[in-house]
């Protein structure tokens, strides 16, 4: 069976590769499509449809996009969008982009004045964004013997609510599908259950299907059978098309591979077919 994976990152947000190294990867594990989908930011897709031009892999550019739902932070993935307007994206997200580099600074600030050792400057140079994230900051500290694990930090002093990190103010979920619809794009759900329980989808999805929403991701690394039978419920209901990847990261997630996830993950071709415009 064909398969592909429609969420994945590179160092041009929080993972650890290159974006033509994601592509060769992709073409190792035999995966037979492939969506870059870095947070806020489209500066990895040059190099990532270059190198898919040289490879078996049909790449897909896309960009994962940190939105705010009635006060929740929530994830919506644009994918196919053309070369015209990865410069729109550049310019969509730059007031958010300016708004997280000040959250940076607190967060940074509230740890340094607690002991924990660790710079701006430090989280900065592990990325090629134009903002880093809680994640970077993590690794250092995880370095620096102050964090057992990234996944630890983000149960404890880096969770939101926690005191250290106060989220940087986001761009609205009902504006970002209707952005990513303008630009030809098709609009993702990224990971439905992250930050939003069943009854909230249930107030989310009529509106967002109404601004544009085109898809939910019914299948992803961490959902168990459950969900996943809980996701392609919420489909059906709201007449969602089915999406699906790993969100692989790298060193951020060892546990999340490139197209299986944590193992258990294969998302038909057939997907890709569906959504593509």
């Amino acid at each position: 069976m064909k398969t592909c994976d429609l969420h994945c990152h590179s160092y041009y947000s929080d993972g650890s590769f290159s974006p033509a190294q994601l592509v060769r990867m992709a073409e190792e594990k035999g995966l037979s499509a492939l969506a870059l989908t870095d947070h806020n930011t489209s500066k990895g897709l040059r190099e990532f449809v270059d190198a898919g031009e040289k490879s078996g892999v049909i790449v897909v550019p896309g960009c994962e996009f940190s939105t705010d739902f009635e006060g929740t932070e929530l994830h919506v993935v644009g994918l196919f969008f053309k070369e015209e307007s990865w410069s729109e994206i550049e310019d969509y997200v730059e007031l958010a982009k300016i708004a997280k580099s000040n959250s940076n600074r607190k967060l940074i600030e509230a740890l340094r004045a607690d002991g924990y050792d660790v710079t701006y400057e430090e989280a900065a140079s592990l990325t090629d964004a134009d903002t880093f994230n809680r994640t970077h900051v993590a690794r250092i500290l995880v370095a620096k013997g102050q964090l057992e694990s990234v996944a630890s930090g983000f149960q404890t002093i880096l969770k939101e609510g926690n005191g250290y990190y106060v989220p940087a103010r986001r761009l609205g979920a009902y504006l970002t599908i209707r952005f990513i619809k303008s630009y030809g794009g098709v609009a993702v759900l990224a990971h439905p259950f992250l930050n939003l329980s069943y009854d909230r989808l249930l107030d989310f999805l009529p509106v967002a299907k109404a601004e544009g929403l085109d898809a939910i991701e019914t299948l992803y690394s961490t959902f168990d059978e459950e969900t996943t039978a809980r996701a392609f419920e919420l489909a059906g209901r709201f007449d969602l098309k089915p999406s699906g990847g790993s969100d692989f990261h790298g060193i951020a997630k060892p546990d999340i591979k490139l197209g299986s996830g944590r193992g258990n993950l294969s998302v038909p071709f057939e997907f890709y077919e569906a959504l593509r415009p």
